[in-house]
């Protein structure tokens, strides 16, 4: 079964310097029939002003993913880590125990769009930790890249739970397919570009939850990047 969540469905935080659509509840948009899918709890888009951000505040029990669509996001935290994320770079934080962090746009003149995504862990009270992947650009063009696992592995990053991300830059008319085990569900989030999963159509900024499906296939109808989250039933 799949389930189209339009783009214009989300909710919205819009202030001088940043515009958030939030495809799950977030901050003072609340739906209590969108808290999640599985253990996928967020995923925002985020439009941040040259020279702005998110200054420094805290986090715990919960993994988060930072994916650059355009122009660049800086990271601090209270690790000692400092880094320059930019497309084509996964960065993962496990904020286990307690971790503060500020995310900012270094640039003067670009604003930067980035996805901002949470998955809350299966182990509460780890030790937090910082990791940064470069994806090589040809492991996702027209082919699905695995970014995320539980495991380590070349080019993935680890999280604390039971949940594989992939990502694909596809041209128009590219078919990818996902395979889905026993037990597994899955979440499509359109990042640019026009898309069909199955015969469903989908843009920028539209999700698509899946379940009860033995794989999933996109098919790219414009130029486009697609995030794909193979996660637990529950």
């Amino acid at each position: 079964m799949l389930t189209k969540h339009p783009a214009a469905a989300r909710g919205r935080t819009r202030i001088d310097w940043l515009d958030s659509r939030h495809s799950f509840s977030f901050g003072d948009w609340y739906d209590p029939s969108r808290m999640g899918f599985g253990p996928l709890r967020v995923i925002n888009e985020d439009r941040v002003e040259p020279g702005q951000g998110f200054g420094t505040h805290g986090h715990r029990d919960m993994e988060i993913v930072t994916w650059v669509l355009a122009g660049a996001v800086q990271h601090r935290d209270s690790l000692g880590t400092g880094s320059v994320i930019r497309p084509g770079d996964v960065q993962v934080m496990s904020a286990g125990t307690g971790i503060h962090h500020s995310e900012f746009n270094p640039s003067a003149v670009e604003p930067v769009h980035f996805l901002q995504i949470w998955v809350m862990p299966e182990t509460r009270g780890v030790a937090p930790r910082y990791a940064q992947e470069a994806i090589p650009a040809d492991a996702m063009q027209g082919k699905l890249a695995h970014v995320i696992s539980r495991f380590d592995g070349a080019g993935i990053v680890h999280v604390h739970q039971d949940a594989d991300v992939h990502v694909a830059r596809l041209a128009p008319g590219d078919a990818v397919t996902h395979a889905l085990r026993p037990g597994r569900v899955a979440w499509v989030q359109v990042a640019e570009g026009r898309v069909r999963v199955g015969d469903t159509a989908l843009a920028a900024g539209d999700g698509a939850s899946l379940e009860d499906e033995t794989a999933v296939t996109i098919t790219a109808d414009a130029t486009a990047e697609v995030l794909l989250f193979d996660l637990p039933s529950a």
